[in-house]
């Protein structure tokens, strides 16, 4: 009985043993096929990438178009009349009545200045004052001294009018005195309290952009020596113009009068008609070339808001032509000074032709002579993805 069992149990592992060596084999096939495939995958690829690709081009047409050469300028929008109101007397600024984005008319007061006089013109001033009072009492006494006389025929009619006169005179000095007190001390007298120089009125109508000062500032008036201080700037902003700078190399070929299209940064979606009215006689330097300055009234709508210093791009018509033939350039190739295209002939078939160029905006250019409208022209190459 135990070597039946035995003898089974060696059949067994012989069985497994032939199971496992048909597993390895197997698995080795597998293995052997896989490599296969990839090998013949690889060289399958390799062989379709070395066959020559065929090559195809754009065909575009020519076709009528208008053509525009433009340039942008960069600039920015101010206002036409932009003033700096400055005092005409130096002091302290006791009060302000205006605020900077409030409108103005011309003669309206924006601020008042506390007038601090000088000693030395104060000492001057009342010195005159007690001078003048001094005069304006010994000329009333010889006026009532001369008066009385004159009444008992004592004097002539002659004399008595000089003695008149003086008093008159004499009432004058002191009037004038005193007014000059009053300007020297107060900055304004009684007799013209309404064109006082101490109020700062504007000087035209407009909208005030700054009032770079405050109460109690120290200001400075305008003459020949001294700026003076800026108590605001006003602006008409109904009257706007772009001011930039165009090169050199393209100021030739603007004049006065050109219609420009003005993009405003700040401003989405929005643009504005421009006509050019100025361009400066003379250059200058920036950023190592010469360039020359422009302005062009501006046309604001009244539902657009546009603030002064806004940044701009000015597009402006160098040449233009209406209505002519013309192909995209990329079309074109050059030998020397010569222009050709290739014309499409039929598939694949294409004929090398000479054509007269003319105006080109950087996109399609003109043909004056060598093609006719609907003629397709060779393109660039179409480059296919794998």
């Amino acid at each position: 009985m135990n070597n039946v069992i035995l003898s089974e149990a060696k059949e067994l592992n012989k069985r497994k043993e032939i199971k496992n060596d048909n597993m390895k084999k197997n698995l080795k096939y597998i293995i052997l096929a896989l490599v296969a495939i990839v090998f013949i995958g690889t060289f399958v690829a390799l062989w379709r990438n070395s066959r020559p690709k065929e090559i195809r081009y754009e065909q575009l047409e020519a076709s009528i178009k208008d053509i525009r050469k433009t340039s942008v300028v960069t600039g920015k929008i101010i206002p036409r009349d932009e003033v700096n109101i400055k005092p005409q007397i130096s002091g302290i600024i006791s009060e302000l009545y205006k605020v900077a984005g409030e409108k103005v008319t011309e003669g309206e007061v924006i601020a008042k200045v506390k007038v601090i006089p000088e000693m030395s013109s104060l000492s001057s001033a009342q010195s005159r004052v007690r001078l003048a009072e001094i005069n304006l009492k010994q000329a009333q006494t010889n006026y009532d001294r001369e008066k009385a006389l004159f009444d008992k025929n004592l004097v002539s009619a002659e004399e008595y009018d000089q003695v008149r006169q003086a008093l008159d005179q004499a009432k004058e000095e002191k009037a004038a005195a005193i007014e000059t007190l009053e300007v020297v001390r107060d900055g304004v007298s009684k007799s013209n309290a309404k064109s006082s120089s101490t109020l700062i009125r504007s000087t035209i109508s407009g909208l005030i952009l700054d009032i770079p000062v405050k109460v109690g500032n120290s200001v400075t008036q305008s003459n020949t020596f001294n700026d003076g201080t800026t108590i605001a700037t006003v602006a008409n902003m109904g009257d706007l113009i772009f001011d930039g700078f165009i090169d050199e190399t393209e100021v030739g070929r603007v004049k006065e009068g050109v219609p420009m299209k003005i993009t405003v940064g700040a401003l989405k979606d929005v643009q504005l008609d421009a006509v050019m009215e100025f361009i400066s006689p003379k250059a200058q330097e920036k950023n190592g070339t010469n360039e020359f300055e422009i302005k062009a009234a501006l046309t604001v709508p009244d539902s657009v808001t546009v603030r002064s210093g806004y940044s701009a791009n000015a597009e402006i018509l160098l040449e233009g032509v209406e209505g002519v033939l013309s192909v995209p350039e990329s079309a074109l190739t050059f030998s020397g000074d010569s222009s050709f295209v290739y014309l499409v002939k039929g598939e694949k078939k294409y004929e090398k032709i000479p054509v007269t160029t003319g105006l080109s905006d950087g996109i399609n250019i003109e043909i004056k002579a060598g093609l006719k409208e609907g003629d397709k022209v060779r393109g660039n190459q179409i480059i296919e993805k794998n």
